[in-house]
């Protein structure tokens, strides 16, 4: 099992900017991926972004971006820490949800790295607020 805990989250202007930080303890050697998720009042948990926890034949960590943060939103691992961070910029009122970070132990493709089924372990989740 793996222990996550977020933090970063916090109450931003539009346009502004914050770094989530997503640090994993225990089991960490068998995930296969790590995601940022999102839940705003009314609505379901959707994916953000993921990142898989090795690096690609090319030398890079795999990553992957729903289309509403692409651009603005970035993902990035430290393994040393054993930390994932989502960078986020020019935060919209519609980014504003409690974010929560986890990870998957299963194999999946890229594309599956963005569905909520995949993973087993989960944050207590982090609030965005996204308000001028």
């Amino acid at each position: 099992q793996v222990q996550l805990v977020e933090s970063g989250g916090g109450l931003v202007q539009p346009g502004g900017s914050l770094r989530l930080s997503c640090a994993a303890s225990g089991a960490t050697r068998d995930v296969f991926a790590t995601a940022w998720f999102r839940q705003a009042p009314g609505k379901e948990r959707e994916g953000v972004s993921g990142i898989l926890n090795k690096r690609s034949a090319g030398g890079r960590y795999q990553t992957y971006y729903a289309t509403s943060v692409r651009g603005r939103f970035t993902i990035s691992r430290d393994n040393v820490k054993n930390v994932v961070y989502l960078e986020m910029n020019d935060l919209r009122v519609e980014d504003t949800a409690v974010y929560y970070c986890a990870t998957g132990a299963r194999s999946m493709t890229i594309a599956g790295v963005l569905e909520t089924e995949n993973y087993d372990s989960w944050g207590q989740g982090t609030q965005v607020t996204v308000s001028s």
